[in-house]
């Protein structure tokens, strides 16, 4: 059972967010959450968030098929984050002068299968 989650306009850099989007792809469930869980970096709380909308996903899909999807059997097949909209600010500076700020966003997906499937 293939499902995905897509979580839009993430008010965070993506290069932050891949960085723990990259120690999830292709690990099983259990072993994601316990990741996502113990990470130190704020990003692990979207990313985490959208894990748990893809299984939920998978879970109402089976339901709808008549199959009984099985947590433990989830895997993560693909996870990536691409590069929302950024939104551009501006900050006084010295002399009069005004310097640019870039205010990143993400767009994270994450894919969860069934364990013996190959994608």
């Amino acid at each position: 059972m293939r499902a995905r989650a897509v979580s839009k306009f993430i008010r965070m850099s993506p290069r932050k967010v891949r960085l723990v989007v990259d120690q999830i792809r292709g690990v099983p469930l259990n072993e994601a959450y316990a990741l996502l869980q113990f990470s130190k970096k704020a990003a692990a709380v979207p990313v985490e968030k959208t894990l748990r909308s893809a299984v939920a996903n998978a879970q109402y899909r089976g339901e709808g098929q008549g199959d009984v999807v099985d947590a433990d059997e989830l895997v993560v097949r693909e996870a990536y984050v691409n590069e929302g909209p950024t939104f551009k600010r501006f900050r006084a500076a010295a002399m009069g002068r005004a310097t640019p700020i870039r205010k990143r966003t993400s767009h994270i997906t994450v894919v969860v299968d069934t364990r013996g499937q190959s994608g």
